[in-house]
C-alpha cells in the first residue's frame, strides 16, 4: 500500500526536528492521548473480567447452579428424585439440601444467616466449599453433635473462633409453658470458611441429620436437591426440563433468579464503561487529525516543491498517512504494553496501596468481593490494540487528501 519512497519521506517528516515547537506539542499531546487511551481500555476490561471470572467462580461456586423441591412441601424419597437428576447427561453431580432462615447470637451480637443442612461428601462435588476451609474442618459436621460451619466474616461479627458456642434462632414459635418462645438450639463452631465474597457474612452449614431435628423432619426428609450443571448458562432451562420428566409437583430455582441481576449488571456496566473509554482513544484520533492539518499547513511549500519535481498527489497522500500511522502506531504499541503491565499487576497494586494506608477500596459489606480481581484476555488486547490502529490510520485520510490538493503555484506564491 505504501511504496518505500513515499514511506521513507513520511518517516522524516516524522522523525525530524520541527521549527514550530506547538506542533510538536499537539503530536506528543496525540501519541500520549492514544497511549494512555488503550492503556485504560485494557485495565478496566481487564478489571471488569476479573470480576465476572469471580462472580462465576466464587459465588456461583458456592451458591446453586439449580434447586428442585417439591411444591408445597418438603421432599421424601428424594434417593429416587436425585437418581433421575444424575441421570441427565448435563447434570455433573447433585446433593441433598436442608435449609432454614434464621439468626445467630453471641454475647448480644445477632446477625441475619442462612442455614444449610448439608452431607460433607456430596457438596464437595456440588460447591467450592471445601476448598475454602479457612479453619477447623467440614468433616466434622458428621463427627460431632450440633457443629456449625461459619463464613470467616460471619464469625468475625460474633466474635467466635473454633471451638467457641453460638446460637441459633429460628422464626418458627414453639409453645411452652412460659407461653410462644421462638426456637432456640446452641452450636459449636468446628470450622470457618472464606471465599472473597459477601456470602463470607451471611452463610452457615450444618449436618444434614442436625438440619432435621431443628426444622422436625423425619430422617429421610429434605428440602431438596442442589444441581450443578457442566454449564451453568443453560442451568434454567436444563432444571425446568429435569423437573418436567419427575412423578409429581416439583419447582425450580437457578442461580439466575438469585444473582443473575449481578451478572447483568457487571456485563452491561463492562460495555458502557468500555464505550466510555473508547472515546478517549476517539479524542486523540482527532488529536492526530488536527496535527496532521497543522503539519499540512507548516508544510505546504514542501508540498508544492515536491509536486513540481513530479510527486503525484498519491503519493503526496500516503506521505502524510504514513506520518500519522506512525503516530497511531507508537501510541498504540506503548498503551498495548503499559495496560498489559498494569492490568498484571493492577491487584498487587491496589493490596498495597491499602496495607500501605489503610484504605479500604472494596468492603465485603458493601461489594460482593474483598478485592480488586483482574482477568487480562487477549482478545481484549488484540481488538482495542486493533481498533486503535485502524482509527489512527482513518484519521489520517482527510489531511492527508488536504496536502494531495495543494496547488504548487499557490503555495509558493509568497516563498
Amino acid at each position: 500500500m505504501f511504496k518505500p519512497l513515499s514511506v521513507y519521506v513520511g518517516l522524516r517528516y516524522t522523525a525530524a526536528k520541527r521549527s514550530n515547537h506547538f506542533i510538536s506539542f499537539i503530536s506528543l499531546a496525540s501519541m500520549l492521548g492514544l497511549m494512555l487511551g488503550v492503556a485504560a481500555l485494557i485495565v478496566v476490561l481487564s478489571v471488569m473480567n476479573g470480576f465476572d471470572r469471580e462472580l462465576k467462580q466464587r459465588i456461583l461456586g458456592m451458591v446453586p447452579h439449580a434447586t428442585i423441591t417439591e411444591f408445597g412441601r418438603p421432599m421424601e424419597s428424594w434417593q429416587a428424585v436425585q437418581g433421575s437428576v444424575e441421570a441427565s447427561s448435563e447434570v455433573l453431580a447433585s446433593a441433598p439440601f436442608i435449609q432454614a432462615q434464621g439468626m445467630l447470637t453471641n454475647r448480644g451480637v445477632v446477625r441475619g444467616v442462612m442455614v444449610y443442612g448439608i452431607d460433607p461428601a456430596s457438596e464437595r462435588k456440588v460447591s467450592i466449599l471445601g476448598n475454602h476451609i479457612k479453619s477447623g474442618s467440614l468433616d466434622k459436621l458428621n463427627s460431632q453433635r450440633f457443629g456449625i460451619v461459619l463464613g470467616d466474616l460471619l464469625a468475625r461479627y460474633l466474635g467466635v473462633r473454633v471451638g467457641d458456642k453460638v446460637t441459633l434462632v429460628l422464626p418458627e414459635a414453639s409453645v411452652s409453658v412460659a407461653g410462644m418462645v421462638p426456637r432456640l438450639k446452641r452450636f459449636t463452631v468446628v470450622g470457618t470458611f472464606e471465599v472473597g465474597a459477601e456470602l463470607d457474612a451471611s452463610l452457615a452449614y450444618i449436618s444434614m441429620g442436625d438440619a432435621a431435628k431443628i426444622k422436625r423432619y423425619k430422617s429421610d426428609v429434605i428440602d431438596g436437591i442442589r444441581i450443578k450443571f457442566d454449564d451453568l448458562f443453560t442451568a434454567p432451562q436444563k432444571a425446568r426440563q429435569i423437573a418436567n420428566t419427575l412423578d409429581g409437583y416439583y419447582r425450580t430455582s437457578d442461580w439466575t433468579r438469585t444473582h443473575g441481576n449481578l451478572f447483568q449488571a457487571i456485563q452491561l456496566e463492562k460495555r458502557m464503561i468500555g464505550l466510555l473509554l473508547f472515546l478517549i482513544v476517539l479524542v486523540a484520533a482527532f488529536n492526530i487529525v488536527s496535527t496532521l492539518v497543522m503539519v499540512v499547513t507548516d508544510k505546504k511549500a514542501d508540498v508544492a516543491i515536491l509536486r513540481t519535481l513530479g510527486a503525484t498527489k498519491g503519493r503526496i497522500m500516503r506521505i502524510f498517512m504514513v506520518q500519522g500511522t506512525v503516530i497511531g502506531i507508537i501510541g498504540t504499541v506503548l498503551g498495548g504494553a503499559l495496560g498489559i503491565t498494569l492490568a498484571l499487576t493492577v491487584s498487587e497494586l491496589v493490596a498495597w496501596v491499602e496495607r500501605t494506608f489503610g484504605i479500604e477500596f472494596l468492603s465485603a459489606d458493601v461489594y460482593f468481593i474483598s478485592y480488586l480481581p483482574s482477568d487480562l484476555q487477549w482478545p481484549d488486547v488484540f481488538t482495542i490494540c486493533g481498533s486503535a490502529l485502524i482509527i489512527s490510520f482513518l484519521a489520517t485520510i482527510y489531511p492527508a487528501y488536504r496536502a494531495a490538493k495543494t496547488h504548487p503555484a499557490e503555495a509558493l506564491r509568497y516563498e
